[in-house]
């Protein structure tokens, strides 16, 4: 996971919250966090990349709408992330 960018980390984190959510789905997530507008030019390359890299499975709807999966690469990824954020960042108890 270290050769993502933010962006993709949180897209990839995104994805791992929903249920098979479509592209539409991701933007309006990340859009609440960001506060801004998130282009189709910059959600969909970064999408594709996750895929390229085993992180998410894309799978077909319909002839216009996809939807992403995270593969279990992508789920020990993000729990590698998790353990070795929480080396320096400990949730206060």
């Amino acid at each position: 996971m270290y050769d993502l960018t933010g962006f993709q980390r949180d897209l990839l984190y995104a994805a791992a919250g929903k249920d098979e959510p479509n592209g539409l789905e991701l933007k309006d997530e990340l859009e609440g966090y960001y506060e801004t507008e998130i282009h189709h030019g910059r959600l969909y390359p970064n999408l594709d990349t996750l895929v390229e890299k085993g992180l998410l499975e894309k799978g077909e709807l319909d002839k216009r709408t996809n939807y992403y999966q995270v593969t279990q690469r992508g789920h020990r990824e993000i729990e590698a992330r998790r353990e070795w954020e929480e080396q320096y960042v400990s949730p206060e108890t």
